[in-house]
Parts: structure tokens; sequence; C-alpha cells
């Protein structure tokens, strides 16, 4: 019997990997490594291009809300290959029946994010579908960002070496905690808010600084345990994580102990993975802390000689293990 596509092909584990690759990637002709944005070079001048998808239950959510995550999305992952983010597209499909006061509600927050960014929405496209044929509302967002000659290889990982540091911008979680409480109308004794921002100032505050950026990435389907995995096998180096160094916010960690989530696994909008050199691992993390949207940023481990394509968690109980990703998805339709 044939395969079908399930709700854990979209979910930044191993099947959504092997989805893309295998299925996609291959048949498109697109060059490995695949990044957020592809870099395209014309005429001595670099762009960095990307697309995404926002399907996120409830389409309101603390912190934030469907166009808001989707101009964010976009612009992070232009950031993150080291472009500035100038112009982006903005497709809706609307389901019939949908409030135009909560499209209008949506469509100003994207313009107040835009304008915040100094990106430009300047093109998209409408469609409205029947009744059942679309959960409310999706949007898929496109976006250019301009990239300097330096910053070009910032996405491939190819400058990843041995005795790097990684730091992560912030707290673990808290836009899956955010969204699941919203849809399940959970009530916390502490409100958690999702992390949904456009990080490209932060990011190039500490390029505009610092000279030794090898590799950055925003942890957002899969979490920060995605992003290593990827990045382990990437570089074809090991990676050491030290568990307790990894911030996540007591309210997000509580839950996770009750449902059984582990952090690393949550899906972030506004935190992001640096590998550095390590004789600036001090200066980044003094421009990210001194940032609104970094002040807990953290070192968290090494880029290591041993266990090459292999993530290697040191437990906050003393032990190791090696840190993987789930095949399938832990918490659905979050971004």
């Amino acid at each position: 019997m044939s395969e079908l596509v399930t709700i854990n092909h979209g979910s930044g584990g191993k099947k959504a990997h092997e989805l893309i690759l295998n299925l996609f990637a291959n048949r498109f002709g697109m060059g490995l490594p695949l990044t957020d944005s592809a870099v395209l070079n014309m005429d001595g001048s670099a762009l960095a291009f990307t697309t995404d998808s926002y399907v996120v239950d409830p389409i309101f959510f603390p912190g934030g809300n469907i166009g808001k995550l989707a101009v964010c999305g976009t612009i992070n992952d232009l950031s993150v290959s080291g472009a500035v983010p100038k112009y982006i597209s903005a497709s809706f499909i609307i389901e019939e029946g949908f409030p135009v006061e909560e499209l209008e509600r949506i469509a100003g927050s994207m313009a107040e994010e835009a304008e915040l960014a100094g990106v430009r929405i300047v093109t998209g496209d409408t469609k409205v579908v029947g009744r059942g044929k679309c959960d409310k509302l999706f949007i898929t967002t496109s976006g250019v960002g301009f990239l300097k000659p330096e910053f070009e290889l910032i996405s491939s990982g190819i400058m990843i070496a041995p005795g790097d540091s990684l730091i992560v911008s912030g707290p673990m979680g808290n836009h899956a905690i955010a969204v699941l409480g919203a849809r399940n109308n959970l009530s916390f004794s502490s409100p958690v808010v999702s992390d949904c921002a456009s990080l490209n100032h932060m990011i190039q505050s500490v390029l505009a600084e610092c000279r030794k950026v090898h590799f950055m990435r925003d942890l957002t389907r899969g979490g920060l345990s995605a992003v290593l995995y990827e990045l382990a096998h990437l570089s074809e180096k090991g990676i050491t994580i030290d568990e307790a160094a990894v911030p996540v916010d007591d309210p997000v960690k509580g839950l996770c102990e009750v449902l059984g989530f582990d952090p690393f696994n949550l899906a972030n909008e506004g935190k992001l993975l640096f590998v550095v050199g390590k004789d600036e691992q001090g200066k980044i993390l003094d421009i990210l802390q001194s940032h609104p949207l970094g002040r807990k940023s953290a070192f968290v481990g090494v880029i290591s000689e041993v266990s090459k394509s292999e993530v290697i968690l040191n437990t906050i109980t003393g032990g190791k293990r090696i840190l993987d990703i789930p095949s399938g998805v832990q918490l659905p339709r979050i971004c």
C-alpha cells in the first residue's frame, strides 16, 4: 500500500526532513545544504530569498497572531542567513465566513511589524474558498534581503570549526506553550506569552561588531533539538550541549514536566542559535544581553572533534545522552 502523508511530515522532525530532502529537494534540483533562505548571486550581488506558510491554530494567541507570525518568520529566515530583509510578499487563503474585523486586525499587525522591522510588504494575493475547505485562514509570505559578501557563507555552515561556541538568544518553548494554552483554554499561574518577534535588528547589531559569526539558525519547528541535529550532520562535527545552561522559563518548564514535553523540541518564533568563534563569545553575549530580545541569551555548548555528526547532551543529573529529534510532531499547528 502506498505511503500517505501524515501530520508527522510537518513536524520539523525526522519525517519532515525525509520528505523535504527525498521528495522535494531532489526533484527540484536544490543544492545542499538546504537553508532557511536561498542565497542567489547575480551580477556580483547577493540576494537571500525565502518563503514560508503559516497555519497556526488558534490564529490569535498571547503575544501575537498568524499575521505577525508570518512577517516575523520571513524576516527571521532572511536575517539568520546574514541578510538585511527588505521586501515581503503576502498571500492569503481565507475561508468563507471569516470575520472581516479579525482580518483587519491581522493585516494591521502585519503592517505594524513590518514597519518596526524596516521592511515593506510590496505584493501579494488573496483567495477565498468555501466553508470547510480551509481552517479559517492560511498565510504564505516570501521575502527578499540583501547580503554582503562577507556573510554569504553563514547559512551554509562551512565556517564552523572545532572549539566554536554555541549561544542561544533566550529561553526555549514559550511560543509552543503559549499556543497550546490558547488552543486548550489553559490557565497558567504565570502567563506564558509567545516570543514571536523580528530578530533582524538584534542580529545586525551582532554582525556589525563581530567577524566570527560562523552560523545562525532560528529555532522554529522542531526547536533547538532539530537545529542541533541538522547542524551536526551539516558540519559533520560533534556538538556538546550543557542541559543546565539552556534557558527555559519556569512556567514552560513546569508544564513540560506535567505533560511530558521536552522544551528542547518545542517551537520558538523569536529565538536563534549562534555558532561563533570562542574568542568572540563574550563580546557577542554582551551585545545580545543589551538588546530587549536577547536579555536571557546564554552560552550552551561547543563544537567538538569527537562524536562526529552527533549531539551529546550533558544532563542536569550528571549523565550524558545523545540528543535526537522525534520522528513526529509534539504539538500540531503552532507555526
